[in-house]
């Protein structure tokens, strides 16, 4: 194995942080676009074909995602035989129907699932007594995912509180390698001893901080429900801050949206990576290569920040793979493809400034003074080139105004590069939530 390799799989590892922006918010509105526009980015809607996955039904309600999760590879699975798998999710938005999405992304071969069950969470691997239901796909309690593919389950009548923890349960009868995951979540999950335990109140288990197979979590709301989707790498996916108090900036964008308009019909999903890149893959599939899967075609969506590229300009040199720098230019124009992409499905796209990390610990060799010129070079195109619909300044939240190449202490988790609770939170209070209001909305 070459050193590139033992890098690659050291990194894989260990789930490296992807470094992004933080928070205030200058805003620049686009003009509404004329009625040519208009008329092009409908037909250009209607022939981008997976943009039917997030369409609603008209005899099924109206459907937003409350929960999402982007699925990646690993490079060791762990081996999952004839268990049940418990997974926690924190919803951002409530409904009174439910129904979850599976995936098989990364697998090699079809994934039996033997049964599924989704609950209110009564904490810990434990749910609330008459609240479980069971799912089922096509009217099946049992499906098989082709390699690559992914599943959605019939709808279930289940009261789910916006800000509240719902347990899905899935049991896997077969030996299975569990390819498609989510690494580094902040988030205990269970696996249970052998057998189906779905249904049960309480499981005997071992924990977990990844989620297996599950991706995503809608509900069946009002007509006005949309939702948010954050793309980026570890800040958006909250390393950094605290496990198991959901205190990622999305989870604390969705409380704001909450506690704001009391009945928001707003949601706010995930979509960070740890180590994730816009133009290279590494710690998952890139988001150029994941746009369409992790954010485009996710239930109701209406609107998308990114937060991303401090990861393009730092890994080549920490994995010693100079075939791989990327220069500001490079950054820019696949930020612009992630606009396009997204305007061209009619959704409005806010761009994060990236966020210091002079002094990042425990990563040789990431951060140099050509990263930091990148980084300005980068930042100063989102605040100034118009490109994006509003510009969120994430870098000028975040950073120490004595040393603008660093994080403030006092939102630094210890390694100079990802935000704590304190930092994501004012990553949450420095967005305008009327970026998020419609018209008609109070």
């Amino acid at each position: 194995m070459n050193s590139v390799t033992q890098h690659l799989s050291k990194l894989r590892d260990q789930a490296i942080p992807a470094l992004e922006p933080a928070g205030g918010a200058r805003i620049r509105r686009r003009s509404i676009a004329t009625a040519a526009a208009a008329t092009v980015l409908t037909l250009a809607s209607i022939a981008l074909a997976p943009a039917v996955i997030a369409k609603d039904r008209h005899d099924d309600g109206h459907w937003v995602g409350t929960w999402s999760a982007s699925p990646q590879p690993v490079a060791t699975p762990i081996q999952i035989n004839g268990q049940t798998v418990r997974e926690i999710v924190h919803t951002s938005l409530g409904g009174n129907r439910v129904r979850v999405r599976l995936s098989n992304a990364y697998g090699t071969s079809g994934l039996v699932i033997g049964s599924a069950h989704v609950a209110v969470s009564a904490g810990g691997g434990s749910i609330a007594p008459g609240t479980d239901r069971t799912l089922t796909f096509g009217g099946s309690a049992t499906i098989t995912i082709p390699a690559g593919a992914l599943a959605l389950s019939d709808p279930v009548d289940l009261h789910v509180p916006s800000l509240g923890d719902l347990a899905v349960s899935l049991y896997v009868p077969e030996n299975v390698a569990a390819t498609t995951q989510h690494s580094g979540g902040l988030q205990t999950n269970y696996i249970s001893t052998p057998g189906n335990f779905t249904g049960a109140i309480t499981v005997a288990t071992t924990s977990t901080q990844s989620y297996y197979f599950l991706t995503g979590v809608d509900v069946r709301a009002s007509e006005r429900a949309r939702a948010i989707v954050t793309l980026g790498d570890s800040v958006t996916d909250g390393f950094g801050s605290t496990a198991d108090t959901n205190q990622r900036w999305p989870n604390l964008l969705a409380e704001r949206l909450q506690s704001r308009w009391g009945t928001s019909s707003v949601a706010v999903l995930n979509a960070g990576i740890n180590g994730n890149r816009v133009l290279h893959d590494l710690v998952g599939t890139s988001a150029l290569a994941r746009l369409d899967r992790d954010v485009l075609v996710e239930t109701g969506v209406k609107y998308v920040i990114v937060l991303q590229g401090n990861n393009d300009f730092g890994i080549p040199g920490l994995i010693h793979n100079p075939a791989e720098e990327v220069t500001a230019e490079q950054l820019i124009q696949g930020h612009r493809q992630i606009i396009d992409r997204a305007h061209a499905l009619g959704l409005t796209v806010y761009g994060g400034t990236l966020n210091p990390i002079e002094g990042i610990v425990g990563f040789p060799g990431f951060y140099t003074p050509a990263l930091e010129a990148k980084r300005q070079a980068v930042n100063q195109w989102i605040r100034t080139s118009n490109a994006y619909d509003a510009v969120i300044d994430f870098d000028k939240v975040l950073r120490d105004p004595s040393q603008p190449a660093r994080l403030l202490p006092a939102y630094d988790s210890g390694d100079h590069a990802h935000p704590n609770d304190v930092g994501c939170k004012a990553m949450a209070d420095a967005i305008q939530l009327s970026l998020f209001r419609d018209d008609d909305e109070d």
